[in-house]
This record gives C-alpha cells, structure tokens and sequence, in this order.
C-alpha cells in the first residue's frame, strides 16, 4: 500500500523549479499573451517536462493567478519607494512615478504594456478566479495613488475636493487606457497626454 502511494505521489519536485515557471510565466505572458502561451512552452523554457508544471500547478488558471500575484509583487517594490517617501512632496512623488514609466516604456519600443491590464482584456469575461486577482491588485495600484493624492490635497496643493479615491481610480484606468493607445500607436503620445492632463487639470 505503502510502495503504491509512493509511486503515484511521483518523485518530489526540485527546489526552485516553483519559481523558475512562474518568473517564465511572468516573461511568455507578458511577451505573448495568456492565451498564446502553452504549458509545454513554459515547461520547456525552464528545462522540465510538461508533467513538473503540474506537480505545482492543478492548473493553468491557478497558476495565471500567482503569476499575476508575482507581477504585482515585484512592481509594488517601486510603487513603494517611490510613493511612499516622505521626503518629497507627494504630488512630486506621483509625477516622478509617471515619469519613470513613461521613460521605461520609451526604452522598451513602446511594447508590452501593463499585464494587468493585457491579462484583463484577454480573460476577465472568462475566469473568476482571475478577476478576482486582477481586482485585488488594481485596489492596491490605486491605494498608492490615493495616499499622495489625499496627502497633495490635505496641504493644499490639489484645489479639486473630489475624494482621493474617485481621483486614484480614474487617473489608474485612464493610465491603463493610455497604455492600450500607446502599444498601438507605438508613441508615447498617449502617455504624455495622459500626463498632461491629469497633473494640469485633473490634479491642480
């Protein structure tokens, strides 16, 4: 009984392998889309059989989720530094954060974009459990934002009362938007639209 449970447990997976599909994940969906991006693809781009995948991952889906879960992650380190130091007025701060990523976009040709977003367009209508990621991941986006706006205001330096939250929200979806224009006009038009009217009339 022993020996079987043995046999259909299979040998134990190989430390790190977790991670390496998942940072692969993060690369082929960003670069190809969800959908466009097989598990066999993954697999292999890490050097394991199909089979490895799912000794961690029941499934595809589950592990769209924590792909995601680890975007997020590692754009929150920047979300954090730069919108949460103290040292520098907090409209400066949310200024700073647009213009390092208008710059980024610029040194990448203007592709990619946001996955959050790319993940949204391509299977919101189509997986819960996504979704329900996505959404938890824009509230945190937009909590950074409305801190430096709450703050801006309080001092203030935003004349426009409108809650900071409406404002955090509205200037991340029309962040999401302009990126969608920019990848297809391959400008960063969009972006520095975007940035001209959200800090010389939204935020003024």
């Amino acid at each position: 009984m022993k020996a079987s449970q043995a046999a259909r447990r299979g040998p134990k997976p190989k430390p790190g392998t977790r991670d390496n599909l998942v940072q692969a994940g993060l690369r082929m969906f960003h670069a190809d889309g969800y959908a466009a991006t097989g598990v066999q693809g993954i697999a292999e781009s890490v050097g394991v059989p199909k089979g490895s995948f799912y000794n961690h991952f029941a499934s595809k889906e589950i592990f769209g989720a924590e792909v995601l879960d680890a975007y997020f992650d590692r754009n929150e380190d920047k979300l954090r530094s730069m919108l949460c130091n103290t040292a520098i007025a907090p409209l400066a701060r949310l200024e700073a954060y647009f213009d390092d990523r208008i710059e980024a976009f610029r040194a990448a040709g203007f592709a990619r974009g946001c996955l959050l977003g790319n993940i949204s367009a391509e299977v919101a209508d189509h997986s819960a459990l996504m979704r329900e990621h996505l959404v938890k991941h824009f509230a945190s986006w937009s909590d950074f934002f409305e801190s430096c706006i709450a703050q801006a205001q309080e001092g203030g330096v935003i004349e426009n009362q409108l809650p900071a939250g409406l404002l955090a929200r509205f200037i991340l979806n029309s962040w999401e938007g302009a990126l969608l224009r920019m990848r297809a006009e391959k400008s960063d038009e969009p972006l520095t639209d975007f940035k001209a009217a959200i800090f010389n009339l939204l935020l003024r």
